[in-house]
Formats: structure tokens, sequence, C-alpha cells
């Protein structure tokens, strides 16, 4: 008999609905299921792949104030997050990618590398790898997973997609919109596994490829585990985002920015920014601002359209962020701007957005991912500084300088450590299908997104032709001798050598061999 997975609104304890937990013996059953169905469906023109893959885009469209409110009322985040951080992007990735696949997966022929060797023609081809594992989490179920949905099945792949336990009801509803399709039977698959579970069975039943979406550590367990079975693996793992607020930057927007990108989904965005560095010239008129909308911001529960900023969305990251705030507090950080939250007892999971100053890199909220609805922020009067202060994280995922000098602005981007750095704006480039989205240092490996996260989708074939088929042997073909080995030398001292007289007997130990690749000997 089936168990289910419960789902309940996280700021009122009301329950959603269940989700059927499958097993691993059914996960197996998909895999074999998803292989068989792969082979037909990678042989299907991509633009008829792409019509399939429009048809989700026109139901997300069709149905987005409903899944709006599913997605609210599973995660606690507020209605227009839903809409403008979920379902906005999603449609315009499903657009994205329809129109630029076929360009993606074009052939791709490659010019010789030598004149030697013109008769050598070479191209690459893009083949799927079979069956791709996506495994996404909880703060943005419907727009992490759909992207990679989407890219895997119009490069050719079957998918298999595990939701996050704690958001099944969007999750079925991401399976009803993909459904809506009409995809051919297997490939694509919903499974509903245990978090705790998903890793080591995806990669015990034999996905082709994994592309997971959460924590450090589980990142790092499960690259351990697929290493033993050379399964490749994408890893998008997190951040502590740095902002850099220039001198000359507009304080109104820089707050604003920072007030979005900062408490945004109650700061449960891993391109969120946790660390505000700003300078000493723009430090006041800067924090004024974000004082006064951080105190006035509406926290609320998030099916309210007004709310500015829902609850969190999981016990478990509140004792995190209540655990930081200790940390802070207890090693001399002060409180400098804080929201008011709702005191209705029949609402529960709701942290204030809160502001701390005084704050350094000795405390867990600053060197660490909080996750969660706080900021810090440090003054700085040294450019050099700053760019130290933010690249000291063994985190790099996204980062963004502020200022109205784009082109200083960009150069103090390229000193930031991170897979992602805006100038003037934070918290949009995974919105923009066209980015390639992932981090460096412990914040993943690999990419997702654009024509590079695109390409994580396939495998490089490589077709070498020789133009010249009656040609009986190539130069370096056996048999050997003495004079195979001077006419050969003779091919690279006519290409390399410095010497003029050196180059032209190399031609002439060149033209000596030049007639066995017409002989049969």
């Amino acid at each position: 008999m089936h168990r289910h997975t419960e789902s309940a609104n996280p700021a009122t304890g009301e329950i959603l609905g269940t989700s059927v937990l499958h097993t691993v013996e059914e996960l197996k059953s998909m895999k074999k299921r998803a292989s068989e169905a792969q082979i037909n469906w990678s042989e299907i023109r991509v633009k008829h792949r792409c019509r399939y893959i429009l048809k989700i885009r026109d139901y997300l469209v069709e149905n987005s104030e409903k899944i709006s409110e599913v997605i609210s009322r599973d995660t606690g985040k507020t209605r227009v997050d839903a809409l403008a951080t979920e379902i906005m992007p999603a449609a315009m990735a499903i657009s994205y990618y329809c129109k630029n696949a076929p360009h993606f997966l074009k052939e791709k022929k490659l010019s010789g590398g030598n004149f030697i060797l013109i008769n050598k023609r070479s191209k690459i081809i893009h083949q799927p790898f079979g069956v791709i594992g996506i495994i996404s989490p909880w703060n943005y179920p419907l727009s992490i997973p759909i992207s990679e949905v989407i890219m895997a099945l119009l490069a050719g792949n079957s998918v298999i997609l595990k939701t996050a336990s704690e958001t099944q009801m969007v999750g079925l509803i991401l399976k009803e919109a993909i459904d809506f399709a009409g995809l051919p039977v297997g490939v694509f698959n919903y499974i509903n596994l245990p978090g705790k579970i998903a890793g080591d069975a995806f990669i015990d039943c034999g996905v082709d490829k994994i592309f997971f979406t959460g924590s450090v550590p589980v990142g790092k367990y499960l690259m351990e585990k697929a290493a033993k079975h050379l399964i490749p693996v994408t890893l998008e793992l997190g951040g502590n985002d740095a902002m850099i607020v220039c001198e000359d930057a507009d304080p109104y927007r820089a707050a604003m920015g920072a007030l979005w990108a900062g408490f945004q989904n109650a700061g449960q965005s891993c391109a969120g920014v946790e660390r505000i560095y700003v300078h000493d010239k723009i430090y006041d008129p800067f924090m004024k601002i974000l004082k006064e909308k951080v105190e006035t911001l509406k926290v609320n529960y998030g099916d309210d359209f007004d709310s500015d900023m829902g609850c969190m969305t999981t016990e478990r990251q509140i004792d995190l962020v209540n655990r930081h705030l200790k940390d802070a507090t207890a090693k001399g950080a002060k409180l400098f701007a804080q929201s008011k939250i709702p005191n209705d007892k029949k609402y529960k999971n709701f942290i204030p957005a809160t502001v701390l100053t005084d704050v350094s890199h000795e405390m867990e909220i600053m060197i660490d991912e909080t996750f969660g609805p706080v900021v810090g922020v440090m003054r700085f009067s040294d450019y050099e500084e700053a760019i130290n202060l933010a690249n000291d994280s063994y985190l790099g995922l996204t980062g963004s300088v502020w200022t109205k000098n784009s082109k200083r602005g960009e150069e103090l981007g390229k000193k930031i450590k991170a897979g992602v750095v805006t100038i003037n704006d934070h918290l949009i480039s995974h919105g923009l299908a066209e980015t390639p989205w992932g981090g460096i240092k412990q914040s993943g490996i690999n990419r997702t997104h654009g024509e590079i996260g695109f390409m994580e989708m396939t495998q490089p074939l490589v077709i070498v032709t020789d133009i010249l088929p009656f040609v009986k042997k190539n130069l370096w073909w056996h048999p050997y001798s003495k004079k195979i080995f001077d006419g050969l030398k003779g091919v690279l001292d006519f290409l390399y050598a410095k010497r003029i007289n050196i180059r032209f007997r190399g031609f002439k130990n060149l033209l000596k061999i030049l007639p066995r690749i017409f002989k049969e000997e």
C-alpha cells in the first residue's frame, strides 16, 4: 500500500493535500521506461519537440492565477513573488529554449588546425545523455526545476524529476503542466521520494546524469558517490552573496535593491543578498532609506496580494536563522532595522526582515549561508578592502556592484569571485534564460541555463571524415623506415623551423615520402 506525503501551509498549518510517496522499486521501473522512451524521443526533430514543450507554456499562462495560489500556499511566499519569480521566468524560459534549441543542437563544423591535414574534416554532433535525473529544492519549487526539465527534453533526453518533499503541491501542479503537453509515455516521469534516499536511489538505478540543487554537504556526498559510477553531475549549492555599494551609487536604487534581494521570498534565495558593503561617503543616506523601507515592509500571510514578504517555508530553516542571529548579537552585532510580523497567533513561521550593523567576518551570519530575511551591513573606505571582504567566503554564487559608472562597476565586478555578477541589480540572472546559472568555489559545479547550460544536457560526438578516400594510407602508417622518420621530421622542420634553409630541407624530405600515400606496399 502506498504511503503519502502531506503538504501543509507553513503560515497557517492548513493541510493542502497529499502526494503519493513512491518506492525505490518504482524508481527503477521509471528508469527502465524512461530509457526505452528516450530512444524514440531523441529521434523526433527538435522543432517537433518544441511543439510539445510550448504547450507547457500555454498551461502556465492560462492557469497563472491558480498556480500562483498553489505556490503561495505551499511555500509561504507572496502571491506576487510566486508570479514574478516562478511563473513568469518559467514561461519566458520555455519561449527562449524553444526558439534557440534548433541552433544550440545544430551540427558545428570545425575549422582545420593545420593545412598538412587539410583532408581531415571534423564536426561536432550534440547527442542526449539518455535519462536525466533532476532533484530540485523547496525555495523555488517551480522555476528551478522547470528550466532543467525543458532543456533536458528539448535536447532529446527523458527526465525523472524529484521535487522537494516540503512543496509537493507545487510539484504536482508542475507535473500537471508538463503532462498537459501530451509527451510520449515515459519521456517525463515524476517521483516523490524522501530527500534522504533520493540521491542514492537515482545513482543506484543508473540515471545518465544528475542535476541537483541543494545544500553543500548533500552536493558533496552526491558528487562523491556519483564519481564511483562515473555519473556526471551539475550542482548548485547555495550562496552567501555580497553587495558592494560605491560612493557614486544612487542611494535610493541601491537601498531598494537591497530590500528586494535581501528579503524577497523571506530571504530564502540562494542568490539573495546576505552581506552589504557600503562606502563611507554614501553610508548614511543609504542606511536611512534602507531603515525606512525595512520598517515599513508589509510582512503577512503570503496569500494576501498586498504582502511584501511572507513566512519561512520550513521550521528547520527558522532554527538556522535564529542560530545565526544569536551568534551575531553575542559577538557584538547591533539591530539597526526590523520589520513587524503578524501578531495573530493563528499564523506561524514568520521572522521579521532584519538589518544588522557592527557585524564582522567572525560571525556566522557573514561567513555562512543564512538563507533567511537577515542582512549584515559593513562600511568600507577602500575598494580593495571591499573586494577582499566580498571574496572572503567559501561560497561564490553571485554578487553585485552598485554605481552610476558602469565601466567602474564592471571592473570591480570582474574581481568578485562568483559565477554571476550584476551591476545595479541583484537576484535577477536566474530569471534571464539566456544567462548561464551557477557558481564557483563550494557554490557548485557546471552550469544550467543559457546555451552553456543547455549544452550540459548533451554529450559531444566528434565525427572526423577523410575527404580523400582513394588515398591508400596516411604518411605515418606502417611500414616504418629511416626515410619515413626523416620525412615526418621534415614536416616539423618545414612548418616550424626558425631558419629558412632547414625549412627548405624539411620540405624536400617531406616530398620524398609523399608518394607513399598512393601506393600499396
